[in-house]
């Protein structure tokens, strides 16, 4: 399978998952698998920009406004890039936040691995049961900070939803023969044998 295809594939998977992760935000452990998956895809889709293939590299998120003129502004290549990179970025801050919320819980990692030495409970601390009056200010400290990262989750998520909005409309405004390429609508290119 040429380069282009296996973009295509992992282009359609992450769109999907992402889609799926965004439309069931308050679904509980689907959204966090979902997130995960998005995750993975990810992690395959930078692996394959290692791969070699220059169409799969990450240089196609590096805008270069080298050419740039007032005649050919909208269909320059540093436009669909600087959408691309900073769709990137608003995918990486949603998932990596997404994680650091979970903290590993849905992958059935143990917790004490994310929190720190402070906050671990004993086993005989853990057999006693927990009332009002055993709460400490910690607790308040980590709902907030959880709180916060919530926050900044769903910011990058609804940044995330628009930005993707801006890059389809681009590419069928000026580059739709890619648009068609990327959503399975174009004939596939006879290769010569």
């Amino acid at each position: 399978m040429n380069a282009m295809y296996r973009l295509r594939l992992s282009h359609a998977a992450l769109a999907v998952l992402a889609t799926a992760a965004y439309l069931t935000g308050e679904s509980g452990s689907i959204h966090e698998w979902l997130g995960y998956g998005v995750l993975v895809v990810i992690l395959i889709r930078i692996a394959m920009a290692f791969a070699g293939a220059p169409q799969l590299g990450l240089m196609r998120f590096y805008p270069s406004f080298e050419g740039m003129r007032l005649d050919n502004l909208a269909t320059h290549p540093a436009i669909s890039r600087t959408l691309l990179a900073v769709i990137a970025i608003c995918l990486i801050g949603a998932v990596t936040t997404g994680v650091m919320m979970d903290k590993g819980r849905t992958l059935g990692f143990a917790s004490v691995m994310f929190m720190p030495a402070a906050h671990a409970e004993t086993e005989s601390e853990s057999a006693a049961p927990v009332t009002a009056s055993a709460s400490t200010g910690d607790e308040d400290e980590d709902e907030e900070e959880e709180g916060g990262m919530e926050e900044l989750h769903e910011t990058f998520s609804n940044i995330l939803l628009i930005l993707v909005g801006l890059h389809i409309a681009y590419l069928f405004a000026f580059k739709r023969p890619i648009a068609r390429f990327m959503l399975f609508a174009a004939k596939p290119a006879r290769t010569p044998k």
